[in-house]
């Protein structure tokens, strides 16, 4: 795959971020996810930033790849490589490889006139990081959850909640969920906001106790309506403990169109205007 030129600029900016946030997404540029995997013989890249701090501490993700094949039909493998670091607020800061992520979304239900459409999103982080310096949690650890989608017209809504299994000293499982609502505002513009919770994560990470986030964002196609879109959150707790969340990055997507369209659902159809998304959250030391 060639880069445009242009983007070349971008790209330094997020290597800059990369002084600065050890979280990553799984739903660019949300927390919350959606169930709509990559069309079959298509695949999505991209390269962002992100930062999830409280007052204990700020992590961070940059640059960070992200890849997303569709395989089979209605059937997405996940994969993220990070470079991650973080700011203690009491003990020296570190950076390096995060712990990778690798993952399948399926989807089980088929978007009707009624009925949303349900899907999985299961992901397993691998320990790449150096969990000694704070950099990954040491031991493979898993997000399991259930997202659904429904559109309406120029509204799209996703929703969903899952647990995130850390079978590691010093963490805790925790349950995690939001809802999502955006709208495409033009050819070039679609916004969104979302409301995200987690539990208390454990001991170790930041994130000791639970937190409700406001976030909101979009998604500005750069190239056509699809290819090429630049996406964009913010967001700060409004209940819970202190948290903010932040994500920037670039995004591509390209494929082999099927001469029939043959039983692609509507939001199948729709899938690089409809990301909207986070399945799982960080950790202080597995991001």
């Amino acid at each position: 795959m060639k880069l445009p030129r242009h983007a070349v600029p971008f790209m330094l900016f997020i290597a800059a971020l990369g002084a600065s946030t050890c979280t990553f997404a799984q739903g660019p540029p949300f927390q919350v996810d959606d169930p709509v995997p990559v069309d079959f013989k298509h695949y999505e890249f991209y390269i962002f930033g992100i930062t999830d701090g409280t007052p204990i501490e700020t992590d961070y993700s940059g640059p960070a790849f992200e890849f997303n094949w569709g395989a089979v039909p209605r059937v997405q493998l996940h994969a993220v490589l990070p470079f991650a670091g973080i700011h203690p607020s009491d003990d020296p800061a570190a950076s390096g490889l995060g712990d990778m992520e690798f993952g399948a979304k399926i989807a089980i239900i088929k978007e009707s006139k009624h009925i949303p459409q349900v899907g999985t999103f299961t992901m397993f982080e691998v320990p790449t990081g150096n969990a000694d310096k704070g950099l990954g949690v040491g031991e493979v650890w898993y997000k399991l959850p259930v997202w659904l989608q429904k559109n309406a017209g120029k509204w799209l809504f996703d929703g969903g909640a899952g647990e995130t299994v850390v079978p590691q000293t010093g963490f805790h499982d925790f349950p995690y969920g939001g809802v999502l609502v955006k709208r495409e505002v033009n050819k070039k513009l679609d916004l969104a906001a979302e409301i995200f919770s987690h539990g208390g994560e454990g001991p170790l990470p930041p994130q000791r106790r639970s937190s409700t986030m406001l976030d909101a964002g979009g998604y500005w196609h750069l190239k056509g309506e699809e290819t090429m879109q630049l996406l964009f959150a913010y967001g700060h707790s409004i209940a819970g403990q202190t948290e903010n969340y932040a994500y920037l990055g670039l995004y591509w997507t390209w494929g082999k169109d099927e001469k029939k369209s043959g039983d692609k659902d509507a939001g199948e159809r729709k899938a690089p205007l409809t990301k909207a998304m986070y399945s799982g959250h960080s950790l202080q030391r597995g991001f």
